[in-house]
C-alpha cells in the first residue's frame, strides 16, 4: 500500500464527505482491531485517529476500490510500529515468557456460570423449606442475618445456624455432583 504523501493536500468538499463516510463506517471496526492489537483502548484511539489523518493526505485515486483494506493496513502498521517502539524503550522481564493473559473471559465462561448457577438453584430446591427460605433471603435478596430474623421470626443466631447448615449441605451436594 502506498504511504501518505509528504506534501499535505488541501481537502475538497468531496474529500471531506468521503472522509466523513469512512469515519462513520470504519471507525468502530478499526478501534476494535487496534484495541486487540495494542490491548489498550487509549492507544488504539490514537492509532485510528492517525490512520484517518493519513487517509486525508492520501490521493483518492491511489486507494480507490480498496479503501477499507488500506485503512486496516495502515492501522495495523501504525499499531505494530508503536509496539516495536515501546519494546525498544522497555526492558522485558527476564521471567516473562512472551505470552499475554487476556482480560476477556474465556469462550464458554458465561455458559459455564449459567449452568453452575442453575445447578445450585436445583440443589437449593432440594433443601428443606426452612433452609431454602433463609438461603434465598440471604443470597438472592441480599438481606442481613438480622433482617432475615425479623422476616422469619427466628433468632439471629438461629438464622446463622440455618444458613451455615444450608451452605454446608449445598457444598457437599455440589461436590458430589462434580465427581
Amino acid at each position: 500500500m502506498p504511504c501518505p504523501t509528504a506534501n499535505p493536500r488541501v481537502p475538497t468538499a468531496e474529500d471531506s464527505d468521503f472522509l466523513d463516510r469512512m469515519i462513520a463506517q470504519q471507525q468502530a471496526p478499526l478501534l476494535r482491531y487496534a484495541t486487540r492489537l495494542l490491548r489498550d483502548p487509549e492507544r488504539a484511539r490514537d492509532v485510528v485517529q492517525d490512520t484517518f489523518v493519513r487517509l486525508m493526505a492520501e490521493p483518492r485515486a491511489s486507494i480507490d476500490g480498496h479503501v477499507v483494506e488500506w485503512l486496516f493496513t495502515v492501522c495495523r502498521h501504525r499499531a505494530l510500529d508503536l509496539l516495536r517502539r515501546e519494546n525498544r524503550l522497555t526492558l522485558l522481564d527476564p521471567n516473562h515468557d512472551g505470552r499475554f493473559v487476556s482480560t476477556e473471559p474465556r469462550p464458554g465462561r458465561a455458559l459455564e456460570q449459567a449452568e453452575t448457577q442453575e445447578a445450585i438453584l436445583r440443589l437449593v430446591d432440594g433443601l428443606p423449606a426452612n433452609l431454602q427460605e433463609v438461603v434465598r433471603l440471604k443470597f438472592q435478596q441480599g438481606f442481613s442475618y438480622k433482617e432475615i430474623a425479623r422476616i422469619t421470626g427466628h433468632s439471629v443466631t438461629n438464622v446463622g445456624f440455618l444458613i451455615h447448615t444450608a451452605v454446608s449441605r449445598l457444598r457437599v451436594r455440589f461436590a458430589a455432583r462434580q465427581l
